[in-house]
């Protein structure tokens, strides 16, 4: 999907994916000491301002200029400063070992992109840094409720714990869950969640 269609969709909806956080992002992340976190394909900004209530630092991007607008209008809504800034993963570089956190929130991309920025992330990770993953599995192309509806763009668990095998994954599970996120997640879905930590010395 190009960032047309993105900025249409977020320019003509009051929001798409609500402005509370993902439920296991905001489950997994209460649980860490702030730090750095890196929010890739954040959209409307909703699981950057619950960071940033949170106390983390959070840089954020996206490929669509009005999900930009939207997330900043709702940080300052909430008096919060998040960094937020459009980018592309396709030609995307991450620093190096420079986040305590990287969340990667229904962020579904081809498998050659997929495998280099996923790579990038875990390079990007400090030591004891964590990975906080949800994303729709291939069992979601048969749902109602969100996400793709291209079979490749969708994830198995053994391709996710793959990409991240130099991690130390502590879950990596599929679930049935139901969906209350905006007008575009609702309702029964199929999904991955994945959370996993940097070992000290890798």
């Amino acid at each position: 999907m190009t960032s047309n269609f993105w900025n249409d969709r977020y320019s003509e909806n009051k929001t798409v994916y609500g402005e509370n956080p993902n439920e296991f992002f905001k489950e997994q992340l209460l649980k860490l000491k702030p730090g750095r976190l890196l929010l890739p394909a954040e959209g409307e900004g909703r699981n950057a301002v619950f960071a940033a209530k949170h106390g983390w630092q959070v840089d954020a991007f996206d490929y669509s200029e009005a999900a930009k607008m939207k997330a900043l209008a709702l940080a300052a809504e909430n008096k919060l400063m998040i960094y937020y800034s459009i980018q592309d993963i396709s030609d995307l570089t991450l620093p190096v070992s420079a986040y305590q956190a990287i969340a990667l929130i229904y962020v579904h991309l081809e498998v050659s992109v997929r495998k280099r920025f996923h790579t990038q992330c875990v390079q990007a990770l400090k030591n004891d840094g964590h990975l906080i993953v949800e994303a729709f599995s291939k069992a979601q192309i048969k749902n109602t409720s969100g996400g793709p509806k291209d079979d490749t763009l969708l994830y198995d668990v053994e391709d996710l714990v793959d990409d991240f095998k130099e991690l130390k994954i502590s879950v990596s599970s599929p679930e049935n869950i139901r969906l209350n996120e905006g007008p575009f997640h609702q309702g029964e879905a199929a999904v991955i969640r994945i959370f996993a930590t940097k070992p000290p010395l890798l």
